[in-house]
């Protein structure tokens, strides 16, 4: 398994140098268009795989965030549930501790 996790690391690499050498052109991005660029004329020139690499992870840190809050009331309700649990544990606890659960069965009977 791990040198198949290695392999797939190593193909991941290979695609990711071969598209950064394909696009090392220089692209200029812009935050406005040209026609309202003198409201905001910032721009930043960057090579294209640059902004490709960026653009995916721009993609999934906004997919996770909003994982992260779409999960949100399972793992509140999950909680809640754990806290229920160890509750009703603590009280089973108590309660074989007050019929004596931890002697022996016959003696429990006659008790």
């Amino acid at each position: 398994m791990r040198y198949l996790r290695y392999s797939f690391y190593v193909v991941l690499l290979i695609v990711l140098v071969m598209v950064a050498l394909a696009n090392s052109e220089v692209v200029t991005l812009s935050v406005l268009p040209e026609q309202l660029n003198s409201f905001f004329p910032v721009s930043i020139r960057l090579p294209l795989f640059v902004v490709i690499m960026l653009s995916i992870l721009a993609g999934l840190l906004i997919g996770y965030v909003l994982e992260y809050f779409r999960e949100y009331k399972q793992r509140r309700e999950a909680a809640t549930r754990k806290r229920e649990v160890e509750v009703l544990s603590r009280e089973v606890d108590a309660l074989k501790k007050e019929t004596g659960k931890d002697e022996d069965d016959v003696l429990a009977l006659l008790n």
